[in-house]
C-alpha cells in the first residue's frame, strides 16, 4: 500500500519538473517572440514565470531536499572561522613570494638546460 502512494507521489513530482523545465522554455520563448515589447515588460515577466517554476520545483522532493541542503550549508558557513584582514595579507604576500621564487627557479632550470641542449648540439657556445 505504501508502495503505490510513493509511487504516484513520485510520478506527480515527475510532472511538476516536467512543466517547471516547460513553464521556463516557454518563458524565454516568448521573452524572444515579444520583442517588440518593452524589455522591461518582458524582462519582468521571464523573472515571474522563472520564480512561479522555482516555486512548483521546490515543492517536489528533490526541489526539498536541494532547500533542506541550502538550508544546512547556510548554517556550517556560518560555523566557519574567517582569517583575519592581516593574516590573509600575509598569506598572500607568502604566496606571490613562492610563486616568484619557483618561477625565478624554473626560468633558471630552463636557461642552463637550453644552454646544454646548444653546447651539445653545436649550436652556439
Amino acid at each position: 500500500m505504501n508502495t503505490q502512494v510513493e509511487t504516484s507521489a513520485s510520478v506527480f513530482d515527475v510532472v511538476k519538473q516536467v512543466f517547471s523545465v516547460v513553464f521556463v522554455v516557454a518563458g524565454v520563448a516568448a521573452f524572444y517572440y515579444f520583442s517588440e515589447v518593452s524589455l522591461l515588460y518582458r524582462v519582468l515577466g521571464l523573472v515571474v514565470i522563472m520564480l512561479a517554476s522555482v516555486g512548483m520545483m521546490l515543492t517536489t522532493g528533490i526541489g526539498h531536499n536541494v532547500w533542506v541542503f541550502v538550508t544546512e550549508s547556510k548554517q556550517e558557513v556560518r560555523k566557519v572561522v574567517w582569517p583575519t584582514r592581516e593574516e590573509t595579507f600575509r598569506t598572500t604576500l607568502l604566496v606571490f613570494g613562492m610563486v616568484f621564487v619557483v618561477g625565478l627557479i624554473l626560468w633558471l632550470l630552463d636557461m642552463f638546460l637550453f644552454w646544454g641542449v646548444r653546447l651539445l648540439t653545436g649550436q652556439g657556445g
